[in-house]
């Protein structure tokens, strides 16, 4: 019969409440940010507290106490890849107020991501909208932004601001800019700080029924010959360029 950690962890992964967090970065980063981390376990929980001796002193000296100790097979059998630092752990998500995440006056842009289909890539993209200090990133379509695997692409930076998928753009006092290769050059007119910011996916860009909502269209510059840029990449030119 196998160890009860098991399917705990396992049904962690498709609860809509709980977050399944895999490895140092994102333990790390949930903690920072306030995360109600339910429970962790560790092959060596010694192990981490070198780990973050070394690379996050804030939590120097608190982790080996909040990880149980498994061994590796066991770990092994809680995600279906095992991390290299030994850790994983289960989170409870953060509630998410739309209506206050776009009322709020804060100078900082929400990210949207039309129907995004990479579960890494949204990760990456929530990585970059914290690193920016954006005031959220929502996400439209089927895919769950806080999947497993967004949140390892996302090193556990979903904490680190509201993360949420929305049925459909909410109504709204910010501006909607469309990131679209017909748009005006990035750089070239002011941005304003509350804009949400729409992505589409490499493929197909933004859908006609967005770009038709878009108060304003703006173009990322790239070399001839060049058709796109992945959706993270993108994400941060555009967020890095608007804090110029």
């Amino acid at each position: 019969m196998s160890d009860p950690v098991v399917p705990r962890y396992r049904a962690a992964r498709r609860d809509p409440d709980l977050a399944l967090l895999e490895g140092f970065h994102a333990l790390k980063h949930a903690l920072r940010f306030g995360a109600d981390v339910v429970e962790a376990v560790a092959a060596d929980p010694a192990e981490l507290d070198r780990l973050a001796a070394e690379l996050a002193p804030d939590l120097a000296g608190s982790l080996a106490e909040r990880t149980a100790p498994v061994d590796e097979a066991l770990l092994a059998q809680l995600v279906p890849h095992a991390p290299r630092t030994g850790v994983v752990a289960i989170a409870r998500r953060p509630a998410v107020d739309l209506g206050a995440v776009l009322a709020a006056e804060r100078p900082a842009p929400i990210v949207l991501l039309e129907d995004p289909r990479t579960m890494g890539n949204m990760g990456a993209c929530v990585r970059v909208a914290a690193a920016a200090d954006a005031a959220a990133v929502l996400t439209t379509g089927s895919n769950d932004p806080w999947h497993p695997e967004a949140l390892r692409g996302a090193a556990g930076l979903h904490f680190a601001l509201p993360v949420a998928r929305v049925t459909a753009l909410p109504d709204r006092d910010r501006p909607l800019i469309a990131i679209d290769p017909e748009g005006e050059a990035l750089g070239e007119g002011a941005l304003d700080p509350r804009s949400i910011l729409a992505f589409g996916t490499e493929r197909y860009g933004l859908s006609e029924g967005l770009l038709e909502q878009a108060d304003a269209r703006l173009s990322i510059p790239m070399r001839d010959g060049v058709s796109s840029l992945n959706l993270a990449t993108a994400v941060a030119a555009v967020l890095f360029s608007s804090r110029l």
